[in-house]
Parts: structure tokens; C-alpha cells; sequence
């Protein structure tokens, strides 16, 4: 018996890279599996593609999770389809590099409506089914949360309230659903390499991580003992030590 046989998930941002990893994963243990997707409909039929080939029930949804009522639409038409909702992984998330003090109220916005804002909306949507299912909540959170880059500053911010975020809801909801959260560092997905290997270097473990690094820790959280809640996972090889 697969380890997550007879589950529902969703994947939001589960079209590429990290997300494409998860999703993969999931399905690999047994789990019927929904991806969102906003710009990426190749790359997310493709991963439908891939999953549905290896006999998984496999749905994805264009929703833009900045729209509240495209959140909700996402979670009720996964809930329906599949029957159920077990998981809920928020993956999707934004990225940018900008001076402090450059950054605009347009930028910090943007930035924390897709990486918090986002995360809860679809909790609150999901929270009935998960609650039912007595399920679980994985966030991808971030090494930025945790220490200071002075170029990201949005960025940290927002990952360090996904952080926060993650510890509430885990509080909020027990004891029917567990919530946890996974903080990558440096991962490395189809980019050259060698362009990131002032990060290895630095790193204890002397490499940088990989999507099936992330995708291992979601899975310890999905399949390890439900009392475990409220932890941030650091998946950095050593980096921010």
C-alpha cells in the first residue's frame, strides 16, 4: 500500500520546478493530485501529462491566486472532482531581487499577496475539507524567512510571515489538521549549474539542493505522524548555519 492511497491533494503553483517536484512526489505515494497554474499551461500539461501516465488522477486549474474568488473556485472544483481534500500544499510563490531602499508599495504588495496572502486564502478556502479529512497543510516557506538578505527584503518579510502563518494555523486548527512548513535554500532546477556554485561552496553539505531534496521533506510531513505540527523544516544542506 502506497503511503498516501485513497488521498486528494492540491498543488498550488505545481506546474514547474519545486512544484512539478511535489506533485510527482505526491502521486508517486499513492495520492490523487490537482495543480494550479497561472502563465505556465505548457509546463502544467506536461506535469498533467507525466502524472496521469503514471496512473495518477490528475487535474489542473488555471487560477490567478492574487483573485480571492479564483482561490476558492480552485479549491471547490479540487474537493469536487476528486471526492475529497486530504493535503494542500502552498507552493506557488514570487521572487525578486531589489534594493531596499528602491523597492516600491506596488512591489511589497505584490510580493506579500502571493506569498502570504495566497497561502491563507486557500487554507481558509480548504479548511472545511481538510478539517473533515483530518488532513494536513504543507507551506513552502523559505531560508529568506529566517535570515536577512539585504537585496530581498520583500521577499524575507514575506516568507518570514508564511513562517508565522504556518505556526497560527497549526495552532488554530488542531487537533484535526496538522500544519508544517518547509524552508528551502539554495535549489537548483534546470539552471546552469555553475552559476550557483558560489552557494555550494559555501554550504556544509557542498552542494546545493534539489527539487527531490524539498519534495522529501514535504513527503516527511505528508506521511510521518500527524502530532507533529507548527515546525519550519530548513532544507539548506547547512547554508544558514
Amino acid at each position: 500500500m502506497k503511503p498516501l492511497q485513497g488521498q486528494a491533494a492540491l498543488v498550488t503553483g505545481g506546474a514547474k520546478r519545486i512544484g512539478r517536484a511535489l506533485a510527482l512526489a505526491l502521486g508517486a505515494a499513492g495520492a490523487q493530485v490537482a495543480i494550479t497554474y497561472r502563465e505556465s499551461e505548457a509546463d502544467a500539461r506536461k506535469t498533467l501529462a507525466d502524472l496521469e501516465a503514471a496512473g495518477v488522477r490528475a487535474s489542473a486549474f488555471r487560477a490567478d491566486l492574487r483573485r480571492p474568488e479564483q482561490i476558492r473556485a480552485a479549491v471547490e472544483a479540487t474537493a469536487t472532482g476528486m471526492g475529497r481534500l486530504d493535503i494542500l500544499v502552498n507552493n506557488a510563490g514570487r521572487f525578486e531581487t531589489a534594493a531596499l531602499e528602491s523597492i516600491t508599495v506596488e512591489q511589497w504588495d505584490a510580493m506579500f499577496e502571493t506569498n502570504t496572502r495566497a497561502p491563507f486564502l486557500t487554507a481558509q478556502a480548504a479548511y472545511p475539507h481538510l478539517k473533515a479529512a483530518r488532513g494536513r497543510i504543507v507551506n513552502i516557506g523559505s531560508l529568506g524567512g529566517m535570515h536577512p538578505w539585504p537585496t530581498h527584503a520583500h521577499y524575507c518579510t514575506s516568507k518570514a510571515a508564511l513562517h508565522m502563518l504556518t505556526r497560527t494555523m497549526a495552532k488554530a486548527w488542531a487537533p484535526e489538521i496538522s500544519v508544517n512548513c518547509v524552508a528551502p535554500g539554495m535549489v537548483v532546477a534546470g539552471e546552469v549549474a555553475a552559476e550557483y556554485e558560489s552557494y555550494a561552496r559555501r554550504t556544509p553539505m557542498k552542494r546545493n539542493g534539489t527539487v527531490d531534496d524539498v519534495a522529501a521533506a514535504v513527503m516527511f510531513f505528508l506521511t510521518g505522524p500527524h502530532f507533529i505540527t507548527g515546525q519550519v523544516l530548513s532544507v539548506d544542506g547547512g547554508l544558514g548555519l
